[in-house]
């Protein structure tokens, strides 16, 4: 029984302690908040790092897909290569100056 009442003296001595120094009570919980805060702010800014970088990775990658699609545009593109394929697949030709008609518009 002496162990609880000891328990219980040392429990009220330390609520009174704490109710004569509010402010040093309040101090101590404001770095608590802050330094949790901090810790959290950490690890957001680390998170936000990692996506920025997985970003532009992705740019990168993107940046090369695209100069790759335009280099393949523009060689299909060549107007020799048309002409070429014009004349193999569809079997066409320029035509003489002879069958060639000018049409004018009123």
């Amino acid at each position: 029984m002496k162990n609880a009442t000891s328990n219980f003296n040392l429990l009220s001595f330390i609520l009174a302690d704490l109710a004569r120094h509010p402010v040093r009570v309040l101090l101590f919980l404001a770095v608590l908040v802050s330094a949790g805060l901090v810790i959290l702010s950490a690890h957001h800014n680390r998170q936000m790092s990692m996506a920025i970088e997985r970003l532009m990775q992705e740019q990168d990658r993107l940046d090369v897909e695209w100069r790759h699609l335009v280099l393949e545009q523009s060689a299909l593109a060549e107007h020799s290569r048309i002409e070429n394929l014009v004349k193999k697949k569809l079997d066409m030709h320029r035509p003489d100056p002879n069958d060639e008609v000018v049409v004018r518009l009123k």
